[in-house]
Parts: structure tokens; C-alpha cells; sequence
């Protein structure tokens, strides 16, 4: 098989040839035919702290046919298609082909280009885990309630608003800094654009509209804290995507009862969880939710295939914080 990757944190993406790996117990085997990059990729790079001896494959969203398959495979066929995000701590999907456990992988909607499908799993386990398993949102108690998404326009935010607002029913708040990307959240749903370079806070009360229920936080966690704690609701919840540098004093959500909590969608197979094929039953619905036109894919630019050129092409664009949607790339030359 071949792939792409990196010696160091500094290298220049490197193609290389392995031999295929070998599948066994829930392991799908799968023939990449498009992947994604996500911000992720370029922590995971930022994160090789020493020369490797075999260059590290990154990269954890795609899309691609299933080739063979574990022991233990119950869910899937060899021939199906199929789209996922992946384990952060095994090889990434910059390659041909790549072993994924299939209680994280989901049917490909049916109705949609390889390019369409690779952007949508990360996104969507990051969004669907947030909003429903991390805030514990319900569409039967909760709608009508506002939440505030700061940073709406980008890969999380451009599904979380289809989600809030189209599965969730709630009014959408959300923050946008350019022209481009104002237009691109009205698109998708959002009630409200504030601008996150000026004072939210004051942006939000301006609307005259009652405080946020919920926050959803994709963008800059330790500049938006003291808004968020100001702005949420008496029992409202906050959930960040976005690792924190600094302390923040948990004492200002006490009086209203708030809470904050983390999500990485990575968790249920880092640890393995009891509940880790949560993953590909929420990829399920998001595929039907797609084949409906309940969501829209957020694709937004096909780079072209992956090759060390496009990846680095890729990875500044990721850099500059600006990006829309997603960034795809399809099958490896």
C-alpha cells in the first residue's frame, strides 16, 4: 500500500510504500477513495517531537470501499461503501488503504460524491456528540432554546448549525468574522451572526434576545471564557472543542448553576468505551440524514489527490483559521 507521511514535525510530507496490513477481530480494511483534513492533523504533526524511524501517517477522515474484514465483523461486507473518522492513536487515512474498527464506521450516504462524503464523519461525530451526548440536548424538551456556536463557519460549525437547528429545533446564534462566511452560516441555517473579533457579549445582548441556553465553543476557548461564562443562562451548559493555556475560575459558573464540559470525539476509541459503536449508529443517521436533504454536505474545495503538494497546500490553508466547510483531497497518486 502506499501513504503519506511525516519523519518530523518540520519535514516535508514524504510518499512511502508499506506492506497491507493484516486485518482481524472488528477491523475493517478499507480502499480509501477521498479524505478531509482537519485541524487535528496539524496538531498531530505539531505533536513529533523526536526523528521517526517510519514516517507517521495522519489524517482521520475519509471515505472508501471495504476490501476485507475481521473475525468479529458484523456490520459490514466486503464491497460496502462506507465513510468514518478513525482512531487518533492508530495510522491515519493519508494512504491507499487503512484498518478501521467497524464500531466507528458508518454506511456512505448514498446520494453523495466520494469528495462530499470524506468531509462529513469528524465533523459530524464532533457535532452529534457535542450537542446531544456532551450538553445533552433533547429535540423533545429543548425546543425553541437558543444556543450560541462561536465559530460557525468551519468544518464542526458548518454541520452543528444543520444540527441545532434542523434536528435540535433550536434558535442558532452564531459568530462569523468575514463576509464570505456570514453568507456561508445564513446558508445553513444560523438565526442570528454576530462577529467574534468584536465584544460577543455585547453583540448578543444587542439582539434582545434571551441569554443562550447552550454555548458551543470551536474557536479560541481561553478568549471567549469570560463572554461565555457572562453569557450563558441560569443552568445553561458550555461544551469547548478547543484545549485551554490558561486557568479559568470555575467559581463565575456557581451562582448560575452552569456547567462546562469537553468534547473530543476521539474519546469512545482512545479508551475503548462501553458504548464505542455509539459512533457508527450517530455516522448511520447522519447518512440518512443526507440521502433526506435534512443536512447538506460542507464540502467546500477538492484540492485534488493526495500527494505531498496537496497536503502541504492543504495544511496552510487549515493554518490560517479562515478556511470554509471542508478541505477534501481524493485517492493517493
Amino acid at each position: 500500500m502506499k501513504a503519506i507521511g511525516f519523519s518530523t514535525n518540520d519535514s516535508a510530507p514524504t510518499l512511502f510504500e508499506q506492506a497491507m496490513p493484516i486485518v482481524s477481530g472488528h477491523d475493517l480494511l478499507i480502499e480509501i477513495e477521498a479524505i478531509a483534513v482537519n485541524p487535528v492533523d496539524t496538531k498531530v504533526k505539531a505533536g513529533i517531537t523526536k526523528q521517526l524511524e517510519q514516517p507517521k501517517i495522519i489524517g482521520w477522515d475519509a471515505t472508501g470501499t471495504v476490501r476485507a474484514i475481521g473475525e468479529d465483523v458484523s456490520s459490514f461486507n466486503i464491497g460496502d461503501k462506507v465513510f468514518y473518522a478513525g482512531d487518533v492513536t492508530r495510522p491515519g487515512c493519508y494512504a491507499s488503504h487503512q484498518l478501521v474498527d467497524e464500531r466507528i464506521v458508518g454506511n456512505a450516504p448514498k446520494n453523495l460524491t466520494a469528495e462530499q462524503t470524506a468531509a462529513m464523519p469528524l465533523t459530524s461525530i464532533t457535532a452529534w456528540e457535542a450537542l446531544f451526548s456532551r450538553l445533552r440536548i433533547s429535540s423533545e424538551h429543548d425546543e425553541g432554546k437558543n444556543i450560541l456556536i462561536i465559530g460557525g463557519a468551519g468544518g464542526v460549525g458548518s454541520i452543528a448549525i444543520q444540527l441545532a437547528k434542523n434536528i435540535a429545533k433550536l434558535n442558532v446564534i452564531t459568530t462569523a468574522s468575514r463576509t464570505e462566511s456570514e453568507q456561508w452560516c445564513r446558508e445553513l441555517g444560523a438565526d442570528y451572526i454576530i462577529n467574534h473579533h468584536s465584544d460577543i457579549t455585547i453583540q448578543y445582548r444587542g439582539l434582545g434576545i434571551a441569554d443562550p441556553d447552550y454555548i458551543l465553543c470551536l474557536s479560541d476557548t481561553d478568549n471567549h471564557f469570560a463572554a461565555m461564562a457572562d453569557l450563558i443562562a441560569p443552568q445553561g451548559m458550555i461544551c469547548s472543542i478547543v484545549g485551554s493555556q490558561q486557568k479559568h475560575d470555575l467559581d463565575t459558573l456557581k451562582s448560575k448553576s452552569a456547567g462546562f464540559v469537553w468534547e473530543f470525539m476521539f474519546t469512545r476509541p482512545m479508551f475503548n468505551t462501553t458504548d464505542i459503536q455509539e459512533q457508527q449508529q450517530l455516522l448511520n443517521k447522519v447518512s440518512s440524514l443526507l440521502e433526506q436533504g435534512i443536512l447538506v454536505s460542507t464540502h467546500k474545495q477538492t484540492i485534488g489527490p493526495i500527494n505531498s503538494e496537496n497536503i502541504i497546500l492543504a495544511h496552510q490553508q487549515l493554518l490560517t483559521g479562515s478556511t470554509l466547510g471542508k478541505i477534501v483531497l481524493t485517492a493517493i497518486e
